[in-house]
């Protein structure tokens, strides 16, 4: 498998595949925070510490860029078409995983079923 094919497989953390959705729209620091907070109703939080850590590692892979402001406390960032493969992808896989876990729940369901006659 090539390099490039490798990184299309790259598994995201939570935090990390959250900041990616997040920014399909540009998005400074503090309104990625308050999005993701929004999309997930409360259920995921993601702090400063957090969120600029995972920027520069997203920076320097090539998933995210920086955009230009006259406000150098509001730097905008974007998705790059790179980006935009990786959080498809993992939208997929995580997707792939829920069926496969409510098929184990039905496969396990019809199991107890069948030892219970």
């Amino acid at each position: 498998m090539s390099k490039n094919d490798s990184m299309l497989t790259e598994q995201l953390t939570d935090s990390a595949y959250y900041i990616l959705l997040s920014l399909l729209v540009p998005r400074h620091g503090y309104a990625i925070m308050k999005y993701i907070e929004e999309l997930t109703e409360g259920e995921v939080t993601v702090g400063p510490a957090t969120l600029y850590t995972l920027i520069k590692k997203m920076m320097k892979n090539g998933y995210i860029e920086a955009g230009s402001s006259d406000d150098e406390r509001r730097k905008p960032y974007m998705v790059t078409i790179k980006g935009r493969e990786i959080v498809m992808n993992e939208i997929e896989r995580r997707s792939r995983m829920a069926r496969q876990g409510l098929k184990a729940i039905e496969s396990a369901k019809e199991e107890n079923e069948n030892e219970k006659k």
